[in-house]
């Protein structure tokens, strides 16, 4: 379901307001109300992500033999790790980081699956596909255009331990651990999955929310689908 969270356009303005509220040694927006913040609830309901489950954890340090021989036994092609990307200016794999752009680039250039696509190719993309969007897009750096090669290990094991984990928390954590670091006087740009604060302040603070809603289907028969979402999508 995550995938349908990239429709939401980030509101810069006001995610720079909240992050100016926000306090590192509480944890909390100071507002004129009060004090609020966003808890695992609000990510569970908004998400539906799940807030138990195993703990995010996992190497960060490069692996015996590099960063090479592990994308080629999990995800089945060879990287360069010193070639720069034309017109990018810089290597696929740098200091333990995979490149998004070149991740895409490769897949759009390589990827072609119909019915008589074997189940092995197919489980493979799917799996570049996942760590695009995890790496990318709940875990993004400030750049949005690298990926921590944590998440090469982390998603290419076994599809019930990857599901079993607990996303919620950990995307929390990021959120909680961003915030700390933006709200300090010269922070310019911050990462982490900060579509969740903007659902979050959407439905805490109705009146920074958008007027005119657009449904999220284009006729009636999507419907049934749209009751499926999660509530943050609707």
């Amino acid at each position: 379901m995550l995938r349908h969270f990239l429709r939401i356009k980030i509101d810069n303005d006001l995610l720079t307001a909240m992050a100016e509220r926000w306090r590192p040694e509480t944890h909390t927006f100071h507002l004129a109300e009060g004090e609020m913040t966003i808890t695992l609830k609000d990510v569970a309901i908004l998400t539906e992500m799940p807030i138990s489950g195993d703990a995010i954890i996992g190497p960060t340090t490069k692996p015996e033999g590099g960063w090479g021989p592990l994308i080629r036994d999990r995800l089945g092609f060879d990287m360069p790790t010193t070639t720069p990307i034309q017109g990018m200016g810089h290597p696929p794999l740098n200091a333990g980081q995979v490149s998004v752009p070149w991740l895409v680039s490769h897949i759009q250039q390589e990827v072609e699956i119909n019915d008589e696509t074997p189940e092995e190719q197919v489980e493979r993309y799917a799996r570049i596909y996942l760590i695009g969007l995890v790496g990318g897009f709940l875990f993004p750096d400030k750049s949005n255009r690298w990926i921590q090669g944590i998440w090469l290990d982390m998603l290419t094991g076994d599809w019930d331990a990857i599901g079993q984990k607990s996303w919620g928390s950990a995307v929390l954590a990021g959120v909680y651990r961003e915030l700390c670091i933006c709200s300090k006087v010269g922070a310019k740009q911050a990462g982490a999955a900060m579509f969740i604060l903007q659902l979050w302040v959407w439905e805490h603070l109705p009146m920074f929310a958008p007027l005119n809603p657009r449904p999220y289907r284009r006729n009636d028969d999507e419907l049934n689908f749209l009751q499926n979402l999660p509530y943050g999508v609707k």
